[in-house]
């Protein structure tokens, strides 16, 4: 066993999908596949049970994996620790927007636990920019919302939420169980500024170019549904006053919450912290 194999096979095992594992490897499903099949081999056990619709774990597959999170685990903070020593000691984390997504107070709390001597710089960006900075330089990684254009960007998906409509409680469709991106058509909806990333602002306007307010913000978002009865974006469980509604879109594609950074960037204080957040952001 080294220690790629043992990262290929935690991440069959969390993904219960060899497809899925594989795109979060960025790598083939064959040699994925056979690298598993190797491991099999040389522990001498059947570590996963493969069906059409994925896979599970078998009770060594199970020991295997809580074995495997703990040598990584490890791995990383001698990595991290030698980071350290050599003066590498801060890790530049940008958010977008939304702090109290309870993933990122996990993340938190869980790489705190793991790396205290890693001061961790946090930098808050509008909606504007959904790569937080991270093409400007100024953050190592950001905990952001896909789509957007990853060129040159390496992109793990950490959790995907279904989105809803926000409207005013009065509006006659807040008081819907369900609507349709077509329930909305002709309204008027938030817009980002010109410049925006393009894949990014079609996710947010539902595919349609759009009449409305343009906002930078969350709280300008809000805003303009409470004040001129727009249609505002959000992903589903986020706290919102009494005087709005979110309603869920059945045809809405799920926000996709993600951590990114730069392609080939070899920081050890990164592995570490993608690895801590893909637990921390697991449902």
């Amino acid at each position: 066993m080294d220690l790629r194999t043992l990262r290929y096979f935690v991440a069959v095992a969390e993904e219960l999908h060899f497809g899925r594992a594989a795109a979060r490897l960025y790598m083939s499903q064959p040699p994925l596949s056979r690298a598993i099949k190797q491991l099999e081999a040389d522990l001498g056990a059947s570590l996963l049970e493969r069906s059409p619709a994925g896979v599970t774990l078998t009770p060594p597959g199970a020991t295997l994996l809580e074995e495997a999170r703990a040598l990584l685990d490890r791995a990383d903070q001698v990595r991290v620790r030698v980071a350290a020593a050599a003066g590498a000691t801060v890790l530049t984390v940008g958010l977008l927007g939304d702090t109290t997504d309870p993933g990122a107070q996990r993340l938190a709390a869980a790489y705190r636990r793991r790396h205290p001597d890693v001061e961790v710089r946090i930098r808050e960006t509008d909606l504007t920019d959904p790569t937080c900075g991270l093409r400007a330089g100024l953050v190592d990684v950001a905990l952001t919302r896909a789509p957007f254009d990853e060129t040159g960007l390496t992109v793990r998906e950490l959790r995907v939420d279904p989105v809803g409509a926000v409207l005013r409680a009065d509006d006659p469709l807040g008081r819907r169980d369900r609507l349709t991106l077509a329930d909305l058509a002709g309204r008027r909806w938030f817009r980002f500024p010109d410049g925006t990333d393009p894949l990014w602002r079609a996710y947010w306007n539902g595919g349609e170019p759009r009449e409305g307010p343009v906002v930078r913000g969350v709280q300008e978002c809000v805003q303009a549904v409470l004040w001129n009865g727009t249609v505002g974006m959000a992903p589903l469980g986020h706290d919102l006053s009494e005087d709005l509604a979110v309603v869920p879109l059945t045809d809405m594609a799920p926000s996709r919450v993600v951590a990114a950074w730069n392609d080939g960037d070899t920081n050890p204080l990164l592995r570490s912290f993608v690895r801590i957040a893909t637990t921390a952001y697991r449902p």
